[in-house]
């Protein structure tokens, strides 16, 4: 049984997708060793360190737009959203856990922006180390802690790789969630298009979706109305940043993601994208089993 470090990118719902490719992964025969993580990363692989990411999927394959609208604590100072109501559930899934007592190896990666550097957790509260890591700028207030300003790990790592060297697995599987490429040309994007919440199919759980795409809005617009610039902007920067690490520290292996699979915080689309994240790992493990051109 061959043996895999897994590198999680940052890259919101899309993170979603990191679901489906563990699974794939798992199912095939590997063996996960260790995990890195920025943002969404961090939340999915904590989740899957710590053996909860079947109850994690099962949570997220539950929420319609309402159920996401209810979630979003918003607040005027540091950021859009505080995200308490978001921990207290993610807390009800994976209890007090410490990453130095998992049974994996595992790194969630944020940036001090106080002190312009990356913070590796690699031990400690792990439900403290995903806060961290996702508390994306303008979205996420960020945590404060000993002189640190703690946000998005994305911010300086979208993909971080280096983490996962030191276990010596037999290959680093890397998951980038913000490419252009259409690497899998193949396969059907779901019907959500990116930054398009209109349409969608009653086969997501969707009633009311006129209703509930005013109830965002309106949301949206009480934290400014700039939250797609705001995201894309994000997005353009980590997907640059992306390239950087992987020309850097090539992974064996690495799953590409398109950014047009979901928008940045379409929460309420898990099923097409954790689908969608299965058949691409599919993809490049069948291509690398059979020495195909990566």
């Amino acid at each position: 049984m061959a043996t895999v470090s897994l590198v999680l990118g940052s890259g919101g719902a899309r993170g979603y997708a990191h679901i489906g490719a563990i699974e794939e992964i798992e199912r095939r025969g590997y063996e996960i060793v260790s995990v890195s993580g920025s943002s969404m990363g961090a939340l999915v692989g904590g989740m899957y360190a710590a053996g909860r990411l079947a109850e994690y999927k099962e949570w997220v394959l539950s929420l319609n737009w309402m159920r996401v609208v209810k979630l979003l604590d918003f607040t005027l100072s540091k950021g859009a959203i505080r995200g308490d109501r978001i921990f207290v559930k993610l807390a009800d899934i994976l209890g007090p856990r410490l990453i130095e007592q998992l049974d994996i190896d595992f790194t969630a990666v944020a940036a001090d922006i106080a002190h312009q550097k990356e913070i590796w957790y690699q031990k400690g509260p792990l439900l403290d180390a995903i806060r961290a890591s996702v508390a994306v700028p303008g979205l996420f207030t960020p945590v404060i802690k000993e002189g640190r300003v703690l946000v998005d790990g994305g911010i300086l790592n979208p993909l971080p790789i280096i983490p996962v060297v030191a276990a010596q697995a037999d290959l680093i599987v890397a998951i980038d969630l913000n490419t252009g490429d259409a690497s899998h040309s193949h396969l059907t994007l779901p019907r959500n298009q990116y930054l398009n919440r209109s349409g969608v199919s009653d086969e997501w759980n969707m009633p009311d979706q006129n209703h509930l795409d005013d109830i965002f809005t309106q949301k949206v617009d009480k934290i400014g109305g700039r939250m797609d610039i705001l995201l894309n902007s994000v997005e353009v920067m980590q997907a640059s940043l992306a390239e950087y690490k992987i020309a850097g520290y090539p992974p064996d292996i690495v799953i590409r993601i398109p950014k047009n699979l979901c928008s940045f915080y379409d929460f309420h689309h898990a099923l097409p994208a954790i689908e969608y994240g299965r058949l691409a790992a599919r993809d490049r493990l069948e291509a690398f089993e059979t020495g195909e051109p990566l």
